[in-house]
């Protein structure tokens, strides 16, 4: 796997490289308390925002991470962020995830399609043999997206992560193997149609 800046492009969504000068847009639809319910810290400033971008752009500088902006085609609006990190390519193992998206796009095409995307781009590019999928127990919402996408529940990793406040996080992790990628593959391809 070799992990590049690149755009994917779908019909609901584009994925874009994150740089810094995304953190003007990236303000404008992210700094919703409610997007950061569940994350180890809330964004509530444009210096929260360029912080979090900056931690992203040092990951993809550290070849730990690929950051992406989630742009809707239809407006040219960034509307979210995602990003591949957690790489072991010896493992051939990657997570997909930090990814938000503002309430305005939520339970839209544009999310299953973004999946999509980064799930081809990881098993038929960068021939991974696993994509990880996690999120918060709590987050309910995220939990049935995760599942929805045709991931496999693996196990619950207690009190695992804090958030910057000290509360501690029990951490749900998914996955999605090789062998499994054509019914995901179909399953998400069935579930765009349904929009359409």
């Amino acid at each position: 796997m070799i992990l590049q800046p690149l755009t994917l492009r779908g019909t609901s969504v584009r994925l874009e490289p994150l740089t810094i000068e995304h953190v003007p847009a990236l303000s404008r639809v992210g700094l919703d308390s409610e997007l950061w319910r569940w994350q180890p810290k809330v964004l509530s400033t444009p210096a929260d925002m360029h912080e979090y971008v900056q931690a992203a752009l040092d990951q993809q500088t550290r070849g730990e991470g690929l950051p992406f902006v989630i742009v809707d085609p239809t407006s040219e609006q960034v509307v979210g962020s995602t990003r591949y990190f957690d790489i072991v390519l010896r493992h051939r193992r990657l997570e997909i995830g930090a990814t938000w998206i503002a309430r305005s796009h939520q339970r839209t095409a544009l999310n299953t399609e973004a999946k999509l995307l980064l799930l081809t781009h990881a098993f038929e590019t960068l021939r991974a043999g696993k994509v990880v999928l996690k999120t918060e127990l709590l987050n309910e919402q995220s939990r049935r997206a995760i599942l929805r996408l045709g991931a496999i529940e693996e196990g619950r990793f207690r009190r695992h992560l804090f958030t910057e406040s000290g509360r501690p996080r029990d951490m749900v992790y998914f996955s999605i193997l090789e062998a499994e990628w054509p019914a995901v593959k179909a399953g998400l391809a069935a579930k765009l149609q349904a929009y359409r």
